[in-house]
C-alpha cells in the first residue's frame, strides 16, 4: 500500500467535507479529478482556439481562475503548460489540498493527450521558486508566449527586504456596515468593518498589487524567456456598488489599482517584443478567496439566482474560455477590445443593468427567513463544496480513496 510521508500511516481513507468558516479543510482526490474533468469537457465542447498560445506559464495554477486558465490553454489550444502554485501534499494520513489534487488531475489528463504539463510547488513570491521556474523553462520549453498571473494570498514575504506583508479586507476612510451571510449558520446579519490605516493599505498593496507580477516578468525577460508577441494577463474584479466599500474602494481595490498601473508599465517595457500586459476584470464566482470577503457570499448567492434565471451565468471555466476566445485569441485575429481604462471586461454580463437592477431589488428584502427563496444560497454552498471535490456526480463518497497522488 502506498504511504503518505510516513511508512506507518496508510493513505487509503474515506474522505468527508469538514468546513471551518470560509474554508474546507479536507479535499477529495476523486472529486477534484471529476471537477477538473467537467472543466476539460466544457472546453472541448467549444470551438478550438485557432490562434491560441503554445507555451504557457501560469502563476497560481491550482484553483479558481488560474486553474481554468491552464485547462483552457491546454485543452483549447493544445498548449504546453507549466503551473506554479503553493499547495499542501498528503501528510500523515491527512488529504492533500484541493489545489494539489486539481493539479495532479490536469497533469494526468494532459499527459494522456500527449501534452506537456508540469508543475512547481512552492512560494511563488520567493526568488527560489522564480529561479526553479526559469531553469525548468530553459530545460523544457524555452520562451513562453503567455504568462497568466493569478496569485492570491493573504501574505507575501518580500524577497528583497525579507519583510512579511499581510493583506486586510477593510474599507478606506470610514467604517462600513452592510448585510452579509454567516455561511455556517445560514443566517443573514450585519457586519461592521473599521477603516484601514495607511499601513494596512501599504501592506495590502504589497501583497495583492502588481509588484510581484512585475518581478516575474522582469526575471523572465532577463533570462530571454519571453517570446515575441508575448501576452501576460492578471485577473481583477470591480463588482457592484454594494461591494464597493469593502472591495473596489477598500484596501483590495487599492491593490487592484496598483495592478492596473503595473499593466501599463509592463506594456511599455514589452513594446520591443510587440508584447502586451492586460488586466482582465472577471465576474464574481464562488472561490476560496471570494468566500473570505464579507458581503460577497450574500451578493454571490443573489447573483447566482438572477444570472441563472436569465441564462447568462458563468463559472471560472466559462469565463476564461470566453476571455481567450473573444478577447485574447479571437478567431478573426483582431486585437482585444478594452474599456476606457485599458482593461479587458468579461464581467460584462454580471454588470448588465438588468442583472444589477434585479440584484438591487432583492438585496434590501433578503433576510434569514427567506435566504433560500430570494437567493440561490443552496447552490452557493454546492459550488463551494465542489471546489474541494465534494458533491460531484459519479463519485462514490463512501468508498476509500488513495490520498497520496504525486505530481508528475
Amino acid at each position: 500500500m502506498p504511504q503518505c510521508l510516513s511508512d506507518s500511516v496508510p493513505t487509503l481513507a474515506v474522505v468527508k467535507p469538514k468546513v471551518r468558516g470560509f474554508v474546507c479543510v479536507t479535499a477529495h482526490p476523486a472529486g477534484c479529478a471529476a471537477h477538473v474533468r467537467e472543466q476539460i469537457d466544457y472546453v472541448k465542447s467549444q470551438p478550438p482556439l485557432a490562434h491560441g498560445p503554445q507555451k504557457v506559464l501560469i502563476l497560481g495554477a491550482s484553483t479558481g481562475y488560474g486553474l481554468s486558465s491552464r485547462i483552457v490553454a491546454a485543452f483549447g489550444a493544445k498548449a504546453a503548460t507549466l503551473g506554479v502554485f503553493y499547495e499542501r501534499p498528503c501528510d500523515k494520513g491527512r488529504p492533500a489540498s484541493a489545489g494539489w489534487y486539481n493539479s495532479v488531475a490536469v497533469e494526468q489528463a494532459a499527459h494522456a493527450e500527449g501534452l506537456y504539463a508540469k508543475s512547481i510547488n512552492g512560494d511563488a513570491f520567493s526568488d527560489d521558486i522564480k529561479l526553479q521556474t526559469i531553469e525548468r523553462l530553459k530545460e523544457d520549453l524555452g520562451q513562453v508566449d503567455l504568462v497568466i498571473y493569478s496569485l492570491a494570498s493573504p501574505r507575501r514575504t518580500d524577497p528583497r527586504s525579507g519583510e512579511v506583508y499581510k493583506s486586510v479586507l477593510k474599507p478606506v476612510g470610514a467604517p462600513f456596515t452592510a448585510k452579509t451571510v454567516d455561511t455556517d449558520k445560514k443566517e443573514v446579519l450585519e457586519v461592521t468593518l473599521e477603516p484601514a490605516t495607511d499601513e494596512d493599505m501599504r501592506q495590502t498593496t504589497k501583497t495583492m498589487g502588481g509588484e510581484d507580477w512585475e518581478m516575474w516578468l522582469d526575471a523572465l525577460r532577463h533570462h530571454n524567456l519571453l517570446a515575441p508577441g508575448v501576452v501576460t494577463v492578471a485577473y481583477s474584479y470591480i463588482g457592484p456598488e454594494v461591494t464597493y466599500p469593502i472591495y473596489r474602494n477598500g484596501t483590495i481595490g487599492k491593490a487592484k489599482e496598483d495592478l492596473e498601473n503595473t499593466a501599463a508599465r509592463l506594456t511599455s517595457r514589452l513594446a520591443d517584443l510587440k508584447g502586451r500586459a492586460w488586466v482582465s476584470v472577471n465576474k464574481a464566482v464562488v472561490t476560496q478567496a471570494s468566500s473570505a470577503i464579507p458581503v460577497v457570499p450574500l451578493y454571490l448567492s443573489i447573483l447566482l439566482k438572477v444570472m441563472t434565471e436569465k441564462k447568462v451565468d458563468e463559472g471560472c471555466i466559462e469565463q476564461i474560455e470566453r476571455l481567450f476566445a473573444t478577447q485574447l485569441y479571437r478567431a478573426d485575429g483582431k486585437a482585444p477590445t478594452a474599456d476606457a481604462q485599458g482593461r479587458l471586461r468579461v464581467d460584462d454580463w454580471e454588470m448588465r443593468p438588468d442583472i444589477q437592477d434585479a440584484v438591487k431589488k432583492i438585496w434590501p428584502e433578503v433576510n434569514t427567513a427567506n435566504l433560500a427563496t430570494l437567493t440561490d444560497f443552496p447552490r452557493y454552498q454546492t459550488e463551494f463544496l465542489k471546489l474541494f471535490g465534494f458533491g460531484l456526480p459519479g463519485v462514490n463518497y463512501e468508498a476509500e480513496v488513495e490520498l497520496e497522488l504525486p505530481l508528475g
